[in-house]
């Protein structure tokens, strides 16, 4: 079959276009966490191990998102939208054939590496063709519409495709949607126009190296100890290399993070809650997971369906945010989400292998669920509040940055917290210990969040009308899905 390049696109097909390719990535975060169980014991993936399963895509999607921007500016955002899709589908074959720990964890980063390049590019491209106004926010509703929809749908999917068939399906099956969107990218989608500009590779890799060194040091403290060689010389690394990582941003031309975005108290407030807030929201479902299947004895199918009440909550409260927002603000929504969150996670983290379900699970879930729901777009807008048009991408990117490292920091930190007080513990009073404890730290994550988020946020209310706010909820790559980080479940 001959490619031919597009002539005039049809606005459906370009809009299909971004949505798979978008929702790709928001079913790969999701689709991860019931099948983690099973590869623990496919892969003989060790604990401490198997939370690589989601550090090593998160490190690699935020260490290289700012870059990868840059890449379509300079190369051209068609280019870039099919080299994200062809190393993503490439990776998602690798994963779905690994037949080791090390197999999977190369993929996985490959992957991130992949979703770095194209989430920038779907919002990029749907921004480029579709008109300010009525067009492009009927666009862009749809393309945070599919963030929840999507993220419900994997959960609950990937539990079914782990009992029924294999873990490995809810990868394969991104085999033949990626060539579909490669060749349909080609054919429909017109190459936006290049501009000249420099790539801070420098910045990129001292800052993923210098971050990957930080999550090692501390998931190996979990297991070796905070004496241990090895986990102190990758935490002197990691010291080190993000040292570096500062000075090269203040002397690069074309810095991927621009220092002075920090000058701001409102954005640096914002930056620093949203690692605390997904670094909680990580211990939620890692954690979660691992009582629901390792102590409660559910099947994969049955935990995704358990997360409905989170998810379907975060989504429904998610539609109303443009409308709330015009009426409270953005700080008093934030302080009110973020409050949610903190007393749902603080009533979860006392699960005991007597628990209910319904009241000691689902409830606390739903004020979860809600909490996200209302403090996720807050958290963009005052993130990207006030800066300058030509600060305005790379804001975005710092925003998107901070969502994926709370994600990996935030699971490397609670990993090593688990660990605390376990002494001769073992099997379903091990794992029980180890969920409540990482709980009870993602609540104190939450309480620092809403102490810097009323310091430094509430107080300076950025209000921003409903189009706004839906875009800039749009710009997080997975907006909703993207706090549903992979979980490790399995028993201990």
């Amino acid at each position: 079959m001959t490619m031919t390049a597009p002539s005039i696109p049809s606005k459906t097909a370009v809009l299909t276009i971004i949505l798979v390719s978008y929702v790709m990535i928001v079913l790969d975060i999701s689709v991860v966490l019931t099948g983690l169980p099973k590869i623990h014991h496919d892969l003989n993936f060790t604990s401490a191990e198997l939370s690589w399963v989601q550090s090593a895509y998160t490190l690699t999607f935020g260490g290289f998102l700012l870059i990868g921007a840059r890449a379509g500016d300079i190369l051209g955002r068609r280019l870039m939208l099919i080299l994200g899709l062809a190393l993503f589908t490439a990776a998602s074959l690798a994963i779905g054939l690994a037949q080791s720990p090390a197999w999977m964890l190369a993929a996985r980063a490959v992957q991130g590496l992949g979703s770095a390049i194209l989430a920038p590019s779907t919002l990029a491209l749907l921004q480029r063709n579709f008109s300010e106004g009525p067009e492009r926010t009927r666009a862009v509703s749809y393309y945070s519409a599919v963030a929840g929809v999507a993220a419900s749908v994997g959960l609950v999917l990937d539990g079914v495709l782990a009992d029924w068939l294999s873990w490995r399906v809810g990868f394969l099956v991104n085999l033949p949607i990626g060539i579909a969107m490669i060749v349909a990218s080609w054919r429909y989608l017109p190459e936006t126009k290049r501009r000249s500009g420099q790539f801070d590779v420098a910045g990129a890799l001292t800052s993923t190296i210098g971050m990957s060194a930080l999550v090692y040091g501390l998931v190996r403290s979990a297991s070796a100890g905070w004496s241990d060689p090895l986990t102190i010389a990758a935490l002197v690394a990691a010291a080190a290399l993000l040292a570096l990582f500062i000075v090269n941003e203040t002397r690069a031309k074309q810095p991927i993070m621009p220092l002075r975005l920090f000058a701001s108290r409102v954005r640096a407030g914002a930056y620093a809650a949203r690692v605390l807030f997904l670094g909680a929201m990580i211990g939620f479902f890692f954690f979660t997971t691992q009582f629901l299947q390792g102590v409660v004895g559910y099947s994969a199918a049955l935990t995704g369906l358990a997360f409905l009440p989170a998810t379907l909550v975060n989504f429904a409260v998610a539609m109303t945010v443009p409308q709330l927002t015009k009426r409270f603000g953005n700080g008093r929504l934030l302080a009110g989400g973020l409050t949610m969150s903190l007393i749902g996670m603080a009533w979860l983290s006392r699960v005991s292998p007597d628990t209910s379900y319904v009241t000691g699970v689902a409830l606390p879930m739903m004020l979860v669920g809600a909490g996200q729901g209302f403090a996720l777009s807050p958290l963009t807008a005052s993130g990207v509040a006030g800066v300058s048009a030509e600060d305005a991408g790379a804001a975005s990117g710092v925003v998107n940055v901070a969502h994926q490292l709370g994600n990996s920091l935030g699971l490397g930190i609670l990993v090593a917290v688990s660990a605390f007080g376990a002494g001769a513990l073992d099997g379903r009073n091990l794992l029980v210990h180890q969920v409540t404890s990482a709980l009870t730290a993602g609540t104190v994550m939450l309480a620092l969040a809403l102490a810097i988020a009323a310091m430094l946020i509430a107080r300076r209310t950025v209000k921003a009308g409903p189009e706004a706010q839906v875009a800039e909820s749009a710009a997080l790559p997975g907006a909703s899905a993207a706090v549903l980080p992979a979980a490790v479940g399995g028993r201990t």
